[in-house]
């Protein structure tokens, strides 16, 4: 059994994870820990306290006790908004609090990115146009070209949870660019598991989402890989493990 640790902010989407969980179809477990959320706003300030290192590690104690090997804060908007440099430090924070490998998901889309082989991306965002943007500097930190970034204007993660498959399509749509390799939908708050077979289906081109990119990065982090292919592209990659 591999044990794979989640900090997740608040109560909005979270229900992706025992989606993602059945999907994967093999010996890995998705332990989810609640972190406070404080201030539920997409907005600067709000969004670097609920990513601090003390709101962190009030979680890893627990993770740590379920016996997780590798833990990743599930959260783009409160880890790309410290800037690469910040969000880099926020994951070493963690990996020593919690005495195993660590990361965010902010990372888990430019590694998930890297492993797709793309090299353009579009961002579909549900944040307003300022947040969004800096996910985009995130991305070009990381040498990514970003080719089009669409924000939705929505303030809290709580509206976010609301959005169905009708939401989530049009987002998609309107975000997607001809020339971007694939499509970034950058939101822990948003359901997606569910939609990313069919989104990938209608845009022809792969479509990395929050909580896919998530779990993927801490599969990463214990060297563990899975064939999936009901979880996209990302999830069709030859496994180092096969299960």
């Amino acid at each position: 059994m591999t044990a794979l640790g989640f900090l997740y902010p608040g109560h909005s989407a979270e229900d992706d994870y025992p989606r993602i969980e059945q999907l994967l179809g093999s010996d890995i477990r998705l332990d989810v820990v609640h972190t406070d959320i404080g201030e539920d706003a997409h907005r600067v300030d709000a969004l670097l306290e609920m990513g601090s290192a003390g709101r962190l590690a009030a979680g890893v104690e627990e993770l740590r006790l379920a016996g997780a090997e590798s833990v990743v804060w599930a959260c783009t908007s409160g880890s790309f908004v410290y800037g690469w440099e910040g969000a880099h430090e926020q994951v070493r924070s963690l990996a020593l609090t919690a005495g195993m490998p660590a990361s965010s998901t902010s990372f888990a889309f430019v590694h998930a990115v890297r492993e797709i082989g793309a090299k353009r991306v579009a961002v579909g965002a549900t944040y307003p146009d300022d947040v969004a943007d800096l996910f985009a500097e995130f991305l070009r930190a990381a040498g990514l070209e970003v080719t089009g970034v669409r924000g939705s204007g929505i303030i809290t993660a709580a509206e976010v949870g609301t959005w169905g498959e009708a939401e989530v399509f049009a987002l998609a749509r309107a975000a997607d660019d001809p020339s971007a390799q694939a499509l970034l939908m950058p939101d822990t708050a948003l359901h997606t598991a569910a939609h990313i077979p069919a989104l990938e289906k209608e845009l022809g081109k792969p479509v990395l989402t929050a909580n896919q990119v998530t779990v993927w990065e801490a599969l990463r982090l214990t060297d563990r890989r899975v064939n999936a292919p009901e979880l996209g592209a990302l999830f069709k990659r030859e496994p180092i493990v096969q299960a």
